[in-house]
């Protein structure tokens, strides 16, 4: 019971939740870039929040059904056709053995999420089943991206009730992003005019982004401190290299590193950074501790009340 990968487009990739508990022996976390769309993937399914889903880069995955199942598909705008025939995103859908799934080229955000009901019952590695190949680990196999003939076991699942995720409540991806950023301890580091200079400033997406981070250009905002220890760094850390310009770091960052950070951006809101292009662009507003929280919150309320509408077949 599985899928066949026909074609696995740019770049796809397994990822679950995450790995976590690991960082003592220099394993970053993994999982999807976009938590928010992998999130509703799988809600979209009734699957476990952590099931296994494919984070799939700028499109192009084709996959064939050896197994009659449902599949949800969420994040970026990629044109998808189940046996030649279009169908929306955001919305479960059927499919038989035999079937075609084709996903086009995105035309607006970056990645997208395919899940499958029970999600995909790959390998666990340390716990996980998130792909990180720098680090050759998860996947298939060591690390590997999907490449063509893959098989992708998972569940055979006749029967399931369809929902779809109303347009008013799906994510609206664009060509700019206002990152809300927690301040962290090291920002004394930086002068009040550079702090000032920074949050005022527009920084554009650079072609130097991956899933261990986000290469930025704009306003300088080096501090003139460049000697650390090295220390544990977290999800969204913003640091800042001897040239000034902003590195925000994401899921497959390094475990330990040197540089001034003057901040982190929220989860939620590297998930909008992760659905932008070279060339696009951020800006970052200051928020505390406190708000930050109650952002969380909000954002957790909206994801677990906002209703799925059930389709009839």
């Amino acid at each position: 019971m599985s899928m066949l990968v026909a074609q696995p487009g740019l770049l796809s990739l397994l990822q679950d939740a995450g790995r976590f508990g690991a960082h003592h022996i220099g394993l970053t976390n993994g999982g999807p870039l976009d938590q928010q769309a992998f999130a509703w993937a799988n809600r979209l399914l009734g699957n476990d929040a952590n099931a296994c889903a494919i984070e799939v880069s700028f499109g192009g995955l084709q996959l064939q059904a050896q197994v009659d199942t449902y599949i949800a598909i969420t994040g970026a705008d990629m044109p998808l056709q189940i046996d030649g025939v279009a169908q929306p995103l955001w919305t479960s859908h059927r499919v038989t053995a035999g079937s075609k799934i084709s996903l086009g080229f995105a035309q607006q955000g970056t990645r997208a999420y395919v899940a499958v009901a029970g999600g995909w019952q790959t390998p666990h590695s340390f716990g996980s089943r998130s792909t990180v190949v720098r680090e050759k680990i998860g996947g298939l196999s060591n690390g590997a991206k999907l490449t063509d003939n893959d098989l992708l076991a998972c569940n055979a699942t006749p029967s399931l009730q369809r929902y779809t995720l109303e347009q008013d409540h799906q994510p609206q991806y664009g060509s700019h992003a206002d990152l809300h950023v927690v301040l962290g301890y090291q920002q004394a580091l930086f002068n009040p005019s550079t702090q000032r200079r920074f949050f005022t400033s527009t920084y554009t997406m650079t072609d130097r982004a991956d899933r261990m981070g986000m290469r930025l250009e704009g306003a300088n905002v080096a501090c003139g401190t460049q000697q650390m220890l090295s220390e544990g760094i977290c999800h969204g850390a913003i640091q800042i290299p001897a040239d000034g310009q902003p590195i925000v770091l994401l899921n497959d960052r390094q475990t330990i590193g040197g540089y001034p950070k003057i901040g982190s951006v929220m989860g939620q809101d590297t998930a909008r950074l992760a659905q932008l292009r070279p060339g696009d662009t951020v800006t970052f507003t200051p928020v505390d501790i406190h708000d930050a929280h109650n952002l969380n919150a909000l954002a957790a309320y909206r994801f677990h009340n906002t209703p799925l509408h059930a389709i009839d077949e």
